[in-house]
């Protein structure tokens, strides 16, 4: 019989281990303050190193939040953080593997044609109003590049609440900031923001109808038409 050697951890992996062990079983809620450092590294008998590395981990998962000046407080983790950290991950690994960029467009696909299909079931007037109004806005920014990209995203978040599942906004945000971070070398081809708006619309109007298939095919036909546009535009220009 084999047995796996025993790895080595960090001191401050077991600190930050005993302190999740106390958030979890309720001894410390959300909004609670953590002991301060000193409290702490007399508790566990360990260095001022060792606990700020232990609060700083359990910062980045969201479990904690750390502010100048004050003891670290138990906070409940949103979707929108545990979406920005691994967004924070993908960024590495698309700064690594560059090729990746097309899984998570197709990935993106994937997810929002099913989004759609869910706000074209769930809309109400009211989010048909400011879906419209996002489309507006949109619209009015046709010459400002900057703004433009920004309310493209807004657009696309909006379905995304209407679909109603907390977690799809944050999944969108964090899509867009990959696919135009890893796309800046793309020139903006003469009319492609009308083409944008024009399809947009198209998307609007299906969510308006209560038709899922005609909003899933809209959607689909406006991502698939805007990463064929980035991959032959990367092609000419190169990375």
């Amino acid at each position: 019989m084999s047995q796996d050697p025993i790895a080595r951890r960090k001191l401050y992996q077991e600190v930050q281990d005993r302190l999740l062990h106390r958030i979890n079983s309720g001894e410390m809620r959300p909004g609670d303050q953590l002991p301060s450092e000193r409290e702490l590294m007399e508790f566990y008998g360990v260095g001022r190193v060792a606990v700020r590395e232990a609060l700083q981990e359990l910062a980045r998962s969201g479990i904690v939040e750390i502010s100048h000046g004050e003891r670290a407080r138990v906070v409940v983790p949103t979707a929108h953080v545990l979406i920005r950290q691994m967004a924070e991950g993908t960024r590495h690994l698309l700064r690594m593997q560059p090729q990746m960029l097309d899984h998570v467009k197709e990935a993106r696909l994937f997810l929002e044609t099913g989004m759609v299909r869910l706000a074209a079931e769930r809309a109400t007037p009211a989010d048909m109003a400011v879906l419209r109004e996002c489309w507006t806005r949109h619209q009015d920014a046709i010459e400002d590049p900057a703004h433009f990209i920004e309310r493209d995203m807004q657009f696309h978040r909006e379905i995304a609440r209407i679909s109603g599942n907390p977690i799809f906004p944050a999944i969108v945000e964090a899509m867009f900031g990959w696919a135009n971070e890893y796309s800046r070398s793309i020139v903006r081809a003469p009319g492609a923001e009308a083409v944008t708006l024009s399809e947009h619309e198209r998307i609007l109007q299906a969510i308006e109808q209560r038709n899922p298939d005609l909003a899933e095919q809209a959607m689909r036909d406006h991502l698939t038409r805007v990463n064929e546009f980035y991959r032959q535009v990367s092609d000419t220009t190169g990375p």
